[in-house]
């Protein structure tokens, strides 16, 4: 077991290493591992060593150490080259990951888990070696740096062809900048080039490279091109070329996104196309998660900002080329801008985490808990418990009690209710015998407290610093509940449910205080509540205080905030409803009201209808209704509007899928913009042929105004479904 380092504070130093740049901070050896090694920015596994990459004054400094590989297992097994040991510590009725073998090189390693797994034993194994070693070793990365310390390089290709396999493929150029300062384009013939985006990438030396889809599309291109024409692409710290890995999920949320990895040794490679989707879960803002749609949407994008279609770039280089350098530079620039808005929360996560940055940016937030406390039993010496089997257990409550357009709304929700209800009512994992748990929970709650306050008195880059840290503390913080509940070491399904139920209970009891008090509760959900307040509570302050006179019927420790307040609700359905701010801002929540994966002219019509009936003007949604019914039944609607933009994945390539036929044209992770033809098949925008399937997009448009039913008492009448207005639009009138 390592011994446990003096922690620092905010007027000491760590002895013998430089000073951090970053502001100092409270290191807790669990939260932060035991090791204070500062300014390493990647770990890499070399033969029977590990490769630490440190920066010291402005410059890398390579340093080894031997290495052995390892793994965990229930029971163990004799093999050559592997060394076992006992762990500490039993559970009853939960059977343990009790033994640790050490191998004495990665072929020992591959064969012991090959061996392990043909005989159906219990096993905890990672392929990656870095993650290996910060686990046992108790390093991180970047200890000591700020976000902006991080030497970043974004890249951005222009091409003549999607797919580096077409007929004229080539790189046309390669924009480059980094966060020091540096901007280039190259461009001329296309071996030269990649020859010397070979050289500037050695030159700069970046911890960082990233770009918009790098691993969907830039660095496949790159490695294809450079391929074909005979030119390594050693991007490596060590001289190595890029290499794939195997398919693998980026988390997102609830859901993940398969991605084919590139890795490039003594760097980390950063794809600002998956951090964006991972950053606007639970925000929900962004209709389109493309270079330019992200960075409108988010606000970054350049005012005076070049659009231009990929398909009119070949033909714009030779007539225009100009134009489409300025549009290549704003994409290298934008791509920056995304990572800077992005990336900081998992920068500082890997100030705490043993991983890598790379592999930190698509894991969920579940396995970065898990990571936190396998490496603090194991500094202790003691087994890992296996995982619970799972079952069902009752979730958060939600409720809408009132329907249709509400004035006057004002929400309230209890600040981090499932963390504050496992501190508050002490409920942790039952197999977390050595007190883990809730002590790290307790712990990164009063670290994000105080960095939340330090960026409200800092400026600038340390205002930045602590706003980084604080929100690398609040997803670590919100991730211990789902860790409860999820297919982890420590979950447990019981303390899941005594979480959701005492939720319950809170949420409920809010709701009846606000209704004792004269208010009228419209939609409660999870851990908020919206309501109209009563008649004498008009301004913001008056209905702040009554916020906090409502919290007062919640124990202590847990704590109900003032959340906003809004002109008017549209109340829908559970978890759909549109928010209209006193500045005319909406706020859209739900499915119902805007889905990515719907047509143009269906997201068109719900932002007209939502308009309508924030304006108490419903008859206008019946009339928007016939009117498109006769458009689309006329032909008279633009093929744009009916299309639907769709990727092309794994699913896509299987025969028995709608766009089997189209995605054998294209690769895995290409964009396409179909729409449905009247045979039932499915076309390209491109290939348009005045073959739209009218009669189903009628129904589709019906199925759109169906989500909006409930606020509609008389929906049959003003909404007819498409079998009669098809009739009616067909009826041969006495002029016929």
């Amino acid at each position: 077991m390592l011994s446990q380092p003096h922690l620092f504070m905010e007027d000491e130093c760590v002895a013998d290493t430089q000073r951090p740049s970053s502001p100092a901070l409270e290191y807790d050896p669990v939260l932060f591992g035991n090791d204070l090694t500062p300014f390493i920015v990647a770990v890499e596994a070399v033969n029977s060593h590990i490769r630490l990459f440190i920066r010291e004054d402005g410059k890398i400094r390579v340093q080894e150490a031997p290495f052995r590989p390892w793994l965990l297992s229930d029971t163990a097994i004799t093999m050559p080259d592997v060394e076992w040991r006992e762990l500490q510590g039993e559970l009853a009725g939960r059977r343990m990951l009790k033994y640790i073998a050490f191998c004495d090189h990665r072929e020992a390693f591959d064969a012991l888990r090959r061996a392990l797994r043909d005989e159906h034993r219990e096993i905890l194994a990672y392929s990656s070696l870095p993650r290996q070693y910060l686990m046992l070793s108790g390093k991180t990365l970047f200890k000591g740096m700020t976000f902006q310390d991080l030497h970043r390089l974004q890249v951005d290709l222009e091409t003549s062809t999607l797919t580096p396999d077409q007929s004229g493929a080539r790189v046309l150029m390669i924009a480059l900048s980094d966060t020091r300062g540096y901007e280039e384009l190259l461009e001329g013939e296309e071996k030269r080039l990649l020859e010397q985006f070979v050289a500037r990438v050695r030159q700069l030396d970046p911890d960082v490279v990233e770009g918009h889809n790098l691993f969907g599309f830039d660095m496949p291109y790159l490695a294809a091109r450079a391929k074909a024409l005979g030119v390594p692409l050693r991007l490596g710290r060590d001289d190595s070329e890029v290499r794939f890995g195997a398919p693998r999920p980026c988390i997102i949320g609830a859901n993940s996104r398969t991605f084919t990895p590139a890795y490039v040794h003594g760097r980390h490679l950063l794809d600002t196309y998956l951090a964006v989707q991972r950053f606007d879960i639970g925000r929900g803002d962004l209709e389109s998660y493309g270079l330019k749609e992200a960075t409108q949407q988010l606000g970054v994008a350049a005012p005076n900002r070049i659009y231009l279609e990929r398909e009119h770039l070949p033909e714009l280089w030779r007539t225009d080329p100009d134009l489409v350098r300025r549009y290549c530079l704003q994409d290298v620039r934008e791509t920056r801008q995304l990572a800077d808005l992005t990336l900081p929360t998992e920068f500082y996560q890997c100030q705490m985490l043993p991983d890598v940055l790379q592999n930190l940016a698509v894991i969920g937030t579940g396995e970065k808990a898990n990571l936190l406390f396998l490496r603090a039993y194991l500094a202790q010496g003691y087994a890992i418990p296996t995982q619970q089997a799972a079952r069902e257990y009752p979730g958060g409550y939600t409720e809408v009690r009132k329907i249709g357009l509400i004035p006057r709304i004002v929400k309230a929700d209890v600040e981090s209710l499932y963390p504050s209800i496992m501190l508050h009512y002490r409920i942790k994992p039952q197999a977390d015998h050595l007190d883990v748990f809730l002590p790290t929970l307790e712990r990164l709650r009063r670290l994000r407290l105080d960095a939340k306050a330090r960026a409200k008195r800092a400026q600038g880059a340390e205002a930045a610093y602590w706003d980084g840290l604080q929100s690398s503390f609040k997803i670590l913080i919100n991730s211990y509940y789902g860790y409860l509940g999820a297919p982890f070491h420590f979950n447990d399904y019981d303390a899941a449910e005594a979480v959701t139920l005492h939720g319950q209970e809170l949420v409920k009891q809010i709701a009846a205080e606000i209704e004792r008090l004269g208010g009228a509760v419209v939609e409660i959900d999870t851990d908020g509540v919206y309501f109209q307040p009563p008649a004498n509570v008009q301004t913001e302050a008056d209905e702040v205080a009554f916020v906090a006179t409502v919290g007062k019927v919640l124990p202590e420790g847990i704590r109900l905030a003032y959340d906003g307040r809004y002109q008017a609700m549209l109340s829908i359905k559970t978890k759909n409803y549109v928010l209209q701010g006193y500045d005319g801002k909406l706020v859209f929540k739900g499915a119902s009201l805007r889905s990515r994966a719907d047509e143009r002219f269906g997201r068109e019509f719900l932002n007209r209808a939502i308009e309508h009936l924030l304006n108490g003007e419903p008859h206008k949604v019946a009339e928007d209704y016939r009117r498109l019914a006769l458009q689309i039944l006329n032909g008279e609607m633009g093929i744009e509007q009916l299309c639907r933009r769709e990727r092309i994945t794994d699913k896509s390539k299987q025969t028995n899928h709608p766009l089997y036929e189209l995605a054998k044209r294209f690769q895995i992770g290409d964009y396409i913009m179909v729409y449905r033809r009247s045979d039932g098949s499915l076309g390209l925008l491109e290939e348009y042929a005045g073959d739209e399937d009218r009669e189903h997009y009628v129904e589709k448009l019906y199925k759109f105004a169906a989500r909006l039913e409930e606020l509609f008492p008389n929906f049959d009448a003003l909404f007819p479904k498409p079998a009669a207005l098809i009739q009616a639009e067909r009826q041969p009138s006495l002029f016929d």
